[in-house]
């Protein structure tokens, strides 16, 4: 998972009842996560637990997963910390290249918490929502995307960071802010990275703090789901 840090919206109508990833299969109920969750024991277990509840309003089941090994979880969490407490990089820039990456990575869980810290910490909402489709957003500056951009070529495999990409940012951020940047996206891919192989998803964060949801490229966006004139659209756009 990635850093935590205290939030407000999760738990300000009162406290809510842990959180499961589990699905529904019939009657059956079925983990969709890679490695069963365990219990969090032991005082250092409390204090985290407690720590969740109070940060985010429940206990996700990415700390039952990790929990299997606690110096990572711990260890992890500390690097967040810090990562979280650097401030070379504007804010809003930060959560765009978050994002992203976790975009490009596929991390929901990293999404979805990084969308309800920026509503959590006054960020525009409405920009950071349409991070996922970026590239087909009105909204963002030339700056904004060349950030983006760039978290996302570094999240490529292999990275594809081109000289003119960077020398742009240098120019337009500063030494200090770019190699803050390529720090962040770095954490964000380590942290996305090991939620995805474990089977981490989404806990449900921004939806139960009320915010709609994050947006959806249109080329991710199931036919089926479209209306007619989407689906009608779509079919001549692919026979042209």
């Amino acid at each position: 998972m990635s850093q935590l840090r205290a939030a407000r919206c999760l738990h300000a109508d009162g406290p809510f009842e842990p959180h499961s990833n589990a699905e529904r299969d019939g009657g059956r109920i079925m983990e969709t996560t890679r490695i069963p969750p365990t219990e969090v024991t032991g005082l250092y277990g409390a204090a985290v637990k407690l720590i969740s509840r109070k940060m985010l309003g429940k206990v996700p089941d990415s700390i039952g997963v990790l929990w299997h090994h606690p110096a990572v979880m711990k260890d992890s969490m500390t690097i967040g910390r810090k990562v979280d407490g650097w401030g070379e990089l504007d804010p809003q820039l930060a959560s765009y290249a978050a994002m992203a990456a976790a975009a490009t990575i596929g991390c929901g869980f990293c999404l979805d918490l990084h969308y309800f810290l920026a509503h959590d910490r006054g960020l525009d909402e409405e920009k950071v929502r349409e991070v996922p489709r970026w590239r087909e957003a009105s909204v963002f500056s030339p700056l904004e995307r060349d950030v983006m951009a760039y978290a996302e070529a570094m999240s490529a495999t292999p990275p594809a960071v081109t000289d003119e990409l960077s020398a742009r940012l240098l120019d337009a951020l500063g030494p200090a802010a770019l190699v803050e940047l390529a720090g962040r996206v770095g954490f964000m891919n380590l942290t996305a990275r090991m939620n995805v192989a474990l089977g981490i998803r989404s806990s449900e964060f921004a939806a139960e703090c009320g915010l709609a949801p994050l947006a959806v490229r249109e080329a991710d966006v199931d036919p089926a789901e479209r209306g007619p004139v989407e689906r009608g659209s779509a079919e001549l756009g692919s026979a042209a």
